[in-house]
């Protein structure tokens, strides 16, 4: 568990049922409230648009056969932080979403730390 990242709310867009359950566990094991998973991108705007507070989403990039790029839209919109899960690293986004905070599959509990501590300007412990 990390202090910093303790309660904190993640929304999880993510198709693949095995992934989305291992990062419900991760978030869980560090102290984060999973919230989700969405499994189509109709699911991750509905979630995303929620009055409800989030504090940061990981977004994988193709999301049953369609892109995540409108759920980021209205996450960046909302200033909720955000990183993109992908197979393909930084290299497969669009030129628009370049330098936005990517992981890369497959994943390790690490990464999805570290890279949610940067994104939501938590300093480590």
């Amino acid at each position: 568990m990390n202090p910093g990242l303790n309660g904190r709310r993640v929304l999880i867009v993510e198709d693949e049922s095995l992934v989305a359950m291992l990062l419900e566990t991760i978030l869980e094991d560090m102290g984060c409230v999973p919230v989700g998973p969405a499994s189509t991108i109709e699911e991750g705007l509905a979630m995303a648009g929620d009055e409800s507070t989030l504090d940061a989403a990981l977004l994988d990039v193709n999301v049953a056969g369609q892109q995540v790029f409108p759920v980021a839209d209205l996450l960046k919109a909302r200033g909720v932080p955000f990183i993109f899960s992908t197979g393909y690293g930084e290299g497969g986004l669009p030129d628009e979403w370049r330098g936005q905070s990517t992981i890369q599959k497959p994943f390790t509990e690490a990464a999805i730390r570290d890279a949610l501590m940067k994104a939501m300007g938590v300093s480590a412990v």
